[in-house]
């Protein structure tokens, strides 16, 4: 560390997440804007003059001149593995966008070398930080649904830009692998059916998935549908206790006892616009990370979580390629 605030620069300049990597290391009291990377001068101009820091099109030349102490990174889906390895065998730690990658031997290859460094090397699942989730993983954690039955996630809008046939489960539907993972405990086989109908590749999938500790579980994912529609996003987790149902990610969030036809309701109130902001849960997320950088401590969420979601996604894929259940063991 170079002084009380991390520097931080940011690997990235697009419209939408890499303008929102900027501007929450912008704001915070505990971290400092260094430095920003485009993939063109034009790019990097602009985000540099809209954040007064220098600007570079050259990783390896903002590296050597800046010496950020932690690096951001956000780039398009499909263009993660170099810049993110090329950062690793500089001796940067850094925090990566999901997807991790797109292949399991890319993803090894990073989780390796960064090992091998001992660097810090985070990976953005941001919706383990809705409040809504939040609030679902302590009740489960407290036994508040008792032993669980059954888990189920719908989670589908609009195509982004990869052209990769599988991107709409590995670059978008990997939150809800991590998420149902993370609430329920080890996925130890899936069984996938996918759609490309539309032809955007396999753009429309469903999952069954069986846990480790007996319950069951189904994702549907979609780019055939639309974010506008009400319950674009919704998250079940059922048990012989309790069922608890998420809206929306970060709009509501609902716990029913078993049997009783009263519900307890958490939703955003009147001046609570950080909880119901779907980006302030990458604020709430740095919240936990950047303690964790500064304290020396393992990151909250590693890149290996990226590394599982991605196997996860692997075995889908291998599952509706050969028509049988897939076993999906942790190593």
């Amino acid at each position: 560390m170079t002084n009380a605030r991390t520097r931080v620069a940011v690997v990235g300049t697009g419209a939408w997440w890499g303008r929102q990597h900027a501007i929450a290391f912008s704001i915070r009291t505990d971290a400092t804007l260094c430095a920003v990377v485009g993939r063109t001068p034009e790019r990097a101009a602009q985000r540099a003059g809209e954040f007064d820091v220098p600007g570079y099109t050259d990783i390896e030349e903002m590296l050597d001149r800046e010496r950020p102490d932690l690096v951001s990174v956000c780039l398009p889906n499909e263009g993660h593995f170099e810049p993110t390895r090329q950062i690793i065998r500089a001796g940067f730690p850094l925090l990566v966008e999901k997807p991790l990658v797109f292949e399991l031997d890319q993803a090894d290859a990073l989780i390796a070398e960064a090992a091998g460094r001992e660097l810090f090397f985070a990976i953005n699942f941001n919706h383990r930080y809705a409040r809504p989730v939040r609030l679902a993983e302590a009740a489960i954690r407290a036994g508040a649904l008792g032993r669980l039955t059954f888990a189920w996630w719908r989670f589908g809008g609009e195509p982004g830009t990869s052209r990769h046939p599988h991107a709409n489960l590995i670059e978008t539907q990997c939150h809800g692998l991590d998420l149902l993972e993370h609430l329920c405990g080890p996925v130890e086989s899936v069984m996938g059916q996918m759609s490309d109908a539309t032809g955007r590749g396999y753009s429309t999938l469903t999952v069954a998935l069986r846990f480790a500790a007996g319950a069951v579980g189904s994702l549907v994912g979609t780019y055939d549908s639309s974010y506008s529609y009400p319950g674009a996003h919704l998250l079940e987790v059922n048990g012989l206790d309790g069922r608890i149902l998420v809206e929306d990610t970060v709009r509501r969030y609902t716990y029913t006892p078993a049997g009783d036809e009263m519900s307890q309701v958490w939703q955003a109130g009147y001046f609570n616009d950080r909880d119901r902001d779907f980006h302030a849960t990458f604020d709430r997320y740095l919240d936990d990370l950047l303690p964790a950088f500064v304290e020396g401590r393992p990151p909250p969420v590693p890149a290996t979580a990226g590394r599982r979601a991605l196997q996860l996604a692997h075995a889908v894929i291998e599952s509706h390629a050969c028509g049988t259940r897939v076993p999906t063991p942790l190593r």
